[in-house]
């Protein structure tokens, strides 16, 4: 399957039992996370040795309400901690992976 063209064209994916081998690991992670699986999502973002896989990292433990373990991951990704939604930050990171 073709990588998305929307967020909302991602959002369609989300009814398959996994996501698509040939995505690239930040798009799988975030697929991973938006089907509440915590565990896989993380295993990917921790192997990511990047700005992206920092910021996937941080999100997710912003999700598990780790505030400190999330600020350092944001900080190595170069991001504030966010103000919005966990919704609006799962949709701006997923969008950003889209159009990168």
């Amino acid at each position: 399957m073709a990588k998305p063209k929307s967020y909302e064209d991602f959002k369609q994916t989300l009814d398959s039992p996994n996501p698509p081998t040939d995505w690239p690991e930040a798009l799988k992670a975030l697929w991973f996370a938006a089907s509440d699986n915590w565990e896989a999502s993380h295993d990917i973002a921790q192997d990511m040795f990047n700005t992206m896989g920092s910021w996937i990292h941080a999100y997710l433990h912003r999700v598990e309400g780790d505030k400190f373990n999330a600020g350092y991951w944001y900080r190595k990704a170069g991001k504030s901690y966010p103000s919005v939604s966990l919704e609006q930050e799962h949709q701006e990171i997923t969008e950003y992976v889209l159009d990168n």
